[in-house]
């Protein structure tokens, strides 16, 4: 019954409003969560004066909380997680029991592009500084750990001496530019992104134009037939194709994301020439400033605003708000030929010389190891190197006559340039080992599989991909492995709750793109992991047609393959 002056005991329904997403560009300027209330109070990147003039100084009691868990990872600074503290209790203790006094630091290499000085000065600092910690990841950066904040200025000054930076290597920024790794040395290349990537750089990073977005900001441009910089899963991405009118260009990608809500990529169906591409991209990355969702972090990625627009009105917006004319339409890339794209191995260059990739364990190197690298690449004549989106690295520009010897020289040190298939294809995140985020561990139970299918499965040769995640944010991209493994906490066979991983099989990136299927109730505790990987490769090997990939397997497989 309604409320009436007959009756003015009646309640009165309570009218609420929304609040919107956040969207700037529609009005909502309000900070809707903590996050937007501490940029809107200062932007992140000035707290490189407060890291140089006092917390270096004063120690890390006298951090601020908004700057120790906020601000300073717009420097690519992250506090590690505490030791002995177990992956049951990551999700129920407070960030301060989590954090440790030490943190992880992450020097940005933009297209991976390095020379041999640049390498030889990130693997001094990291033993001098990080306890000889250097991790490559898979976003072709290198990663630091044990950093003290007393240490920070110096460790600036030396990286960029020699033109290297951490800046916006972390938070809600526009991250690492990926690029191809042998861009402008290919013999197949179809374009060369290199300039588009030195200008987007000179444009936008340190900008603060675009240093307060919803969240994080990837990139990816190459020219190069394999697809070698994972496209498909970065919120926008230039991707090389030959135009039939106009010639060699980017195909425009955005929308792509993993974490605990995947999403491939979409082309807008636009062809833009190279010296378009930054405009284009500062487009792309002015609309998710302005419209991105800034009210609830889980949707603050560019791919829920292209999946609730579509790529026609995204598109429109791009053309007529901020670029004011309209995009060339143009093709689709090619499928790529070749099932591996992490250039690997020994492979000649346009200009007769060769570049020799090789692959550590798992990412996992450290500040002796590169700094070896760098002598054993300078004494063969090689002055540049460059790391790629599979957690390898590649040495350029090598003679003929020195090939043999450089491959001896990385062998020595335990780099792989003729990798098994489980070396090749082994990727894992950081892990509980330093990640706060974590529930197990991650790269030694990588390297110990790969030993352990190495031993038992030596004769297998297909290229599989198998991606370890300490957790379910994707940072190792396991829903796009062939075999991808989610860590957990499991219970064995005596009922025990001990790390462990759920199955995702059969996703890809690159040749048919698309997300792994889970079996329903498929985990595997950690200590069962090499068992069970080698019984499902076996199943594939009696079971695949000739020629299937494992993708194409998994898709058809029982459940009882599977598991």
């Amino acid at each position: 019954m309604a409320a009436t002056p007959q009756n003015p005991a009646a309640p009165r329904r309570k009218v609420s409003r929304h609040r919107g997403e956040g969207q700037w560009a529609v009005g909502h300027f309000t900070p809707l969560n903590g996050n937007e209330q501490f940029k809107k109070d200062d932007d992140g990147l000035n707290v490189r004066t407060r890291i140089e003039t006092i917390y270096s100084k004063r120690g890390f009691d006298s951090i601020d909380p908004n700057d120790l868990r906020g601000r300073m990872r717009w420097w690519g600074l992250y506090t590690q997680r505490k030791p002995g503290i177990d992956g049951g209790k990551t999700a129920i203790l407070e960030p301060e029991e989590l954090d440790d006094e030490y943190f992880m630091l992450r020097v940005r290499i933009d297209g991976g592009r390095l020379t041999t000085e640049q390498l030889r000065v990130i693997g001094e600092i990291s033993q001098e500084f990080a306890r000889g910690t250097a991790d490559l990841t898979d976003r072709q950066n290198v990663q630091y750990h044990w950093i003290r904040i007393e240490d920070v200025p110096e460790i600036w000054e030396r990286l960029e001496a020699v033109g290297l930076s951490t800046t916006e290597a972390c938070g809600d920024t526009p991250r690492v530019i990926l690029g191809s790794p042998v861009a402008g040395i290919a013999e197949d290349e179809i374009i060369d992104g290199t300039p588009a990537i030195e200008e987007i750089h000179r444009r936008v990073i340190g900008n603060p134009e675009f240093s307060n977005l919803p969240r994080k900001f990837k990139t990816a441009i190459s020219g190069s037939p394999l697809l070698d910089v994972a496209h498909e899963i970065n919120d926008v991405a230039f991707v090389g194709v030959n135009h039939p009118e106009h010639g060699p260009g980017f195909d425009l990608w955005v929308g792509g994301g993993l974490s605990t809500n995947p999403k491939i990529g979409q082309r807008l169906g636009a062809w833009v020439p190279l010296d378009e591409v930054a405009d284009v991209h500062v487009g792309v990355l002015s609309i998710f400033r302005d419209y991105g969702y800034r009210r609830l972090r889980t949707r603050a990625r560019l791919k829920f605003l292209v999946a609730d627009w579509g790529v026609e009105k995204f598109r429109q917006v791009l053309e007529d708000e901020y670029l004011n004319r309209k995009l060339v339409d143009g093709p689709a890339p090619d499928q790529p030929v070749a099932r591996w794209r992490d250039h690997v191995g020994v492979h000649r260059q346009q200009d007769g010389r060769f570049y020799v990739g090789f692959a550590p364990r798992v990412g996992r190197v450290d500040g002796a190891t590169l700094t070896k690298i760098a002598e054993v690449a300078a004494a063969h004549g090689s002055g540049r190197l460059r790391t790629t989106v599979e957690q390898k690295m590649i040495v350029l520009d090598v003679a003929e006559d020195q090939v043999d010897s450089l491959v001896e020289g990385l062998e020595a040190l335990d780099l792989s340039v003729r990798p098994s298939t489980f070396r090749r294809g082994t990727m894992a995140c950081t892990g509980i080992e330093y990640c706060k985020l974590a529930i197990v561990e991650t790269k030694a139970r990588g390297a110990a599989l790969i030993d352990e299918l190495e031993r038992r499965i030596p004769e297998f040769d297909e290229p599989i991909t198998i991606n370890i995640n300490g957790c379910p944010n994707a940072c190792a991209r396991i829903q796009v492995a062939d075999i991808g493994l989610k860590g957990q906490l499991v219970l064995n066979d005596r009922g025990e709750q001990v790390e462990g991983f759920q199955v995702h099989l059969g996703g890809a990136l690159g040749l048919e793109a698309g997300f792994g299927r889970k079996v329903r109730g498929l985990k595997v505790t950690s200590e069962e992991l090499p068992d069970y990987v080698e019984r499902v490769l076996t199943r594939f090997r009696q079971e695949r047609e000739d020629g299937e990939r494992f993708a194409t397997w998994a898709a058809r497989a029982s459940e009882e393959a599977l598991s």
